[in-house]
């Protein structure tokens, strides 16, 4: 299927969670982490996130500074979105909101609705709005639905090992650890930067050919 290229970031602590299981939100992590999730945003013209994510992390999807905004997507069974949440209060790109489920959706403020798959949705995204470069913010769930159907081109991964979350059911970057893959996805490592003082290492690792 036509799609844009994709690529991806998270952090995982150091016993392999992106998250507690109580669904910590973001913040855990250094400074130079977040500034290199600003850095990463801003190389993309779209980017796109589950909302469970984007309300935990009270996300804007936004990239300070820059004057052409990227599309903010936004991925959800629902569509149930309170219209005061702050990704609707900041200027930013235009939102697309894509409905997984069965439900209507609630009306939302200059949000574009979508409906089906995310695999026609990603289409949809390179066919009719030009999306080149698509990042992914998360959460698990998300990532490996891209997974699922072969989709992520790039995944950036910081290693934070100055946390551990523990406890069976918190989440991994592919959803629930017991709940694997149908199968395995080869990528190759591009990028090492290990940082002792911060008790992180940031990768890069692409998909390999």
């Amino acid at each position: 299927m036509p799609r844009p290229w994709i690529s991806t970031n998270l952090a995982i602590s150091a016993d392999g969670k992106i998250s507690s299981v109580d669904r910590r939100p973001s913040g855990w992590t250094s400074r130079d982490d977040h500034a290199r999730l600003l850095a990463l945003r801003e190389s993309a013209c779209a980017l796109i996130v589950g909302r469970g994510t984007l309300d935990a992390d009270r996300m804007t999807l936004t990239v300070p500074g820059k004057v052409v905004q990227p599309l903010r997507c936004i991925i959800s069974r629902s569509g149930e979105i309170s219209a005061d949440h702050p990704v609707f209060q900041k200027p930013g790109g235009p939102i697309h909101l894509l409905v997984t489920g069965d439900a209507s959706p609630p009306p939302l403020p200059k949000v574009t609705f979508h409906g089906g798959s995310l695999a026609a949705f990603l289409e949809t995204l390179s066919s009719d709005f030009g999306v080149k470069h698509l990042h992914c913010e998360g959460g698990g769930m998300l990532i490996r639905s891209l997974a699922e159907i072969d989709a992520i081109d790039e995944f950036h991964l910081t290693l934070a090992g100055h946390t551990l979350f523990g406890a069976s059911q918190a989440p991994t970057a592919t959803g629930i650890p017991a709940d694997f893959l149908p199968r395995s996805l080869d990528f190759t490592l591009s990028h090492f930067d290990p940082r002792p003082d911060l008790g992180e290492c940031f990768l890069s690792y692409r998909r390999a050919q």
